[in-house]
Order: C-alpha cells, then structure tokens, then sequence
C-alpha cells in the first residue's frame, strides 16, 4: 500500500507541473504581439480567456514594464486602445478624498487655508463717463475699486462656497451720482444621501437706485440706497425617473432715505418690506439629456408701514406657475426654457392686480472650443409708488458672448434689452432699455491682467425724454 501511494503522489505532481507549464505557455502566447493581433477577431473571448490566465496566476515575467497591464496599448487595435486607456487611469490619492490642485493655465491657483481654497481678485478701473437726458447732459471722471473672490470647500462630503464683490466709485472730475455696490452669497450643500441633497443659502446685497428707475426721486442730488438680506433653504429628491425640490426663501429690502437739492431729505421707510416664497417642482426625466417640469410658487409680502404716504395698502399675495424643459447636451448645449403666468394681488383694491405672461430660460452654447454664449430669458413683477399704479411687468433679454483669441487674450460682447410694461392706465410711461459692450481682457501673467471695456445704454420712454450713457474704462487686476 505505501509504493501505490507513494507512486500516486508522484504521478499527481507530474500532472501538476504540466498543467502549470500549459497555463503559462496560454499566458505566454497572449502576451505576445500575435496575440494582440487575434484579439481583433475575438475580442470577447480572448478577455475571457486573458481574465483565466490571470487567475491562474501567470508569471510577472509576462508583464511589459512600460505599461501598467499584460498587453502594450501600442500593440492594441483602435477599438481596444481606448478601452486600454480607460481601465488604465492614473491612480488616485490613497484616501481618495482629496486631489492635488492643477490650475489651468493663466489662471491662479488661489489661496489654501484648511479645507478651503480662496481665490480673491483686486481692480483697480479709470473709467469716463457721459450721460445725456433730452438736452442736457454731464460727464464725470472716476476710479473704481473692486475686490471680489471665492471661497469653497474640498470636502469628501458636502460643499459650502461664499462668492462675494463690491464696487466703489470714487469722482475725480465732473459731476454725477457714484454708484457704490456689493453682494455677497453663502450656500451650504449637504448630501444626505444618494438621492437627497439639501440646500441652504444666505446673502446680502447694496446698491444705491438708478436715477433713470420709474421709482428714483427726480430732484435728489444722492438716490436711495437700497439693502437686501436673503435666506433659503431647499430640499431634492431623485425618485428614479421623478426628480422633485421644494424650497423655502425669504427676502428683507429697506430703502435709505433720498438727499434733495434743496437740502433736506425724504425718507423711504414706507418701502421697507418682508417676502416670503414657497416653490415647488416636479421632473420627469424622459431621457439623461431631455427632462420636462413644473414648477409653482406662492408668496406673500408685507410692508413695514400698513400704508404709504399715498395712503395705499401696498402689501400683496404673489403665484406663478411655470412649464418647460431642461436640456443637457453636455458642454456644447445645456439650460433650460419655461413659460408660464405670474401674478401680485394688493392688499388695496384700488391698485388692482398686477399679472402678465412670464417668460424665463438660460441657455449655454459653445459652438467651438474657447468660444461660449449665453442666452437668458428673465421676468420680472415690479412693485410701483406711484399712486394708483400697482408697478410694472419686466422682460429681460441678455446675449453675453466670450471668445479666446489667444490663450492669454479672451474678447467680451454683451448686449441686453428691458421692456418695462405698465398695465394700468396711469400716468407711468412704458420704457425699452437697450444695453450693449465690448471688453478685452490680457493676461499678462498668472496673477495680473489688463482690462479694456466700453458700453453704451440707451433708454426709450413713450412719455418724456430719453436718456443715453457711455462709458469708457482700462484698469489692472490682481489675482491670486
């Protein structure tokens, strides 16, 4: 009995040896450029038969050192080369939560502090400026100083950016009213899970009124400056097909008292107000690329004082409700398009109800690499404080095109019209503005660009004179 095991080991490790030499000798042949070239005829099961080899162990002697697999992308045919290339990947940090930073090219990289990135810019604009109402007209001369920047998370999970800029105009000749500015935003994304993400925003935003708004004072050397305070929280939910939100805002504008010619000042508090929105939408994703909604609003908004000075109840109940489709071709095409009916109920029936057809959209368009447009649809209800006119419906159209002309040189045209439409029968008068520029923006280095911008604004009005502003400015930013 011991010589018939004995002899049975051995025959058995006979076998082994052989069938270690044949799987090696498979290895060998897949290995070898002929073997690429079968491959061709029979991709599916030569990557059956090429997944058996490596389970079976085969020998790192069949492994080409400059490549990261079995087989040489070079030896591989076109429709394998890219499937190579795509299993292939540079590997990744350890951890997987953070990457190296690997800023494009003329561009700053920023400013690392923890887990944030900051990427603030510093201008510094000589700007000439002329401005002519029927006939007579003034020109001024003025700095402007901006600072804007970013600061974002790196975070595994959730994200939190802060986007912020402010203006400040400085006269050095001439006479004109300076328009200092600012805006600042702040949004929280946490993802809950897979399907659920929340949202929460905050801002705050200072602009001081334009002389040329229906609103504005007519004879105040300084207009009213306006604050506003934003929160809002948001909730979105993928239900496979059904893609769902609904958010929560809520808005605060106050309004500085208007300094007269003649010395004294007017105050604005009857204009202070409180909104609130509630907005739901519903998706329905026909294709990745193609997904129709709806989406409906409700609002109300209450003003400081009961009345205003006119004696009129000014606080209003808004809904809107909206249909249209958003598109996602990828980088060439994207946006999204709805039409829709919105409407702003007084609390006064004397004002009447101030409604009308909304149209809204944005549309992103590279017809070529380095070239970008932007089309945007936007309306707008505006509250009015003339008396017995309940305010205007706004449609605003906005073209901005931006081209690289050479890596370092990218060129800017906008162009935008407003129709402000006043639907009651008062003495307010209808108005068309037509804006449009051109810009160029040299990066000279990483950190410092030159700037070059002129513009030109036209206001039409069906009752009173127009008006018509250029403005002309070069100035330097500071990036980091």
């Amino acid at each position: 009995m011991a010589p018939r095991f004995s002899r049975s080991i051995t025959a058995g490790a006979s076998l082994a040896r052989k069938r270690a030499r044949l799987l090696m000798g498979c290895a060998l042949l897949f290995a070898s450029p002929a073997a690429a070239q079968s491959l061709d005829a029979a991709p599916a099961a030569s990557a059956a038969l090429t997944g058996s080899a490596i389970q079976a162990g085969a020998s790192p002697a069949i492994t080409d050192p400059q490549t990261t697999g079995a087989v040489a992308a070079s030896d591989l045919p076109p429709a394998l080369d890219e499937d190579f290339n795509r299993l292939n990947r540079r590997e990744e940090t350890i951890d997987g939560l953070r990457t190296r930073i690997d800023p494009e090219a003329g561009q700053a990289s920023g400013i690392r502090i923890g887990s944030f990135v900051l990427k603030p810019a510093l201008s510094e604009t000589l700007n000439h400026e002329r401005q002519k109402t029927g006939g007579t007209s003034q020109s001024r001369g003025f700095l402007e100083t901006g600072l804007k920047g970013s600061l974002t998370s790196d975070w595994s999970r959730h994200q939190l950016s802060v986007i912020g800029e402010g203006i400040l105009q400085d006269n050095l000749s001439g006479e004109g009213e300076e328009e200092p500015r600012a805006d600042v935003d702040a949004e929280l994304r946490l993802d809950l899970s897979d399907e659920t993400t929340a949202k929460l925003r905050a801002g705050y935003s200072f602009e001081r009124e334009d002389a040329n708004d229906p609103n504005a004072i007519a004879n105040a050397v300084e207009q009213s400056a306006v604050n506003t305070y934003r929160l809002g929280a948001a909730v979105e939910r993928d239900l496979g097909l059904i893609r769902g939100s609904v958010g929560l805002d809520f808005e605060r504008q106050t309004y500085g008292d208007v300094e007269l010619d003649n010395g004294t000042t007017l105050s604005q508090e009857d204009r202070d107000r409180n909104t609130g929105t509630l907005t739901g939408r519903l998706g329905y994703e026909l294709s990745p690329a193609l997904i129709p909604f709806l989406e409906a609003s409700a609002g109300k908004s209450i003003y400081d004082l009961r009345r205003d000075t006119l004696g009129f109840e000014r606080s209003y109940t808004s809904y809107a409700g909206r249909a249209g489709m958003e598109v996602d071709l990828g980088e060439k095409l994207n946006g999204e398009l709805a039409l829709g009916y919105e409407t702003f109920r007084f609390d006064d029936d004397r004002l009447g109800d101030l409604s009308g057809l909304s149209v809204d959209g944005r549309v992103n368009w590279s017809p070529q690499r380095g070239t970008d447009v932007l089309f945007g649809l936007l309306t707008y209800l505006d509250p009015s404080t003339t008396a017995g006119n309940p305010g205007s419906i706004n449609y605003e159209l906005t073209n901005i095109m931006t081209h690289q002309l050479r890596s370092s040189l990218v060129a800017t045209l906008s162009n935008s019209l407003t129709l402000r439409d006043f639907p009651s029968d008062t003495a307010a008068s209808d108005e068309t503005t037509w804006r449009t520029g051109a810009g160029l923006t040299w990066d000279m280095s990483r950190y410092l660009a030159l700037t070059g911008d002129v513009s030109y604004e036209r206001t039409n009005r069906d009752v009173g004179p127009s008006s018509d502003t250029t403005r002309v400015g070069v100035g330097l930013t500071l990036r980091r």
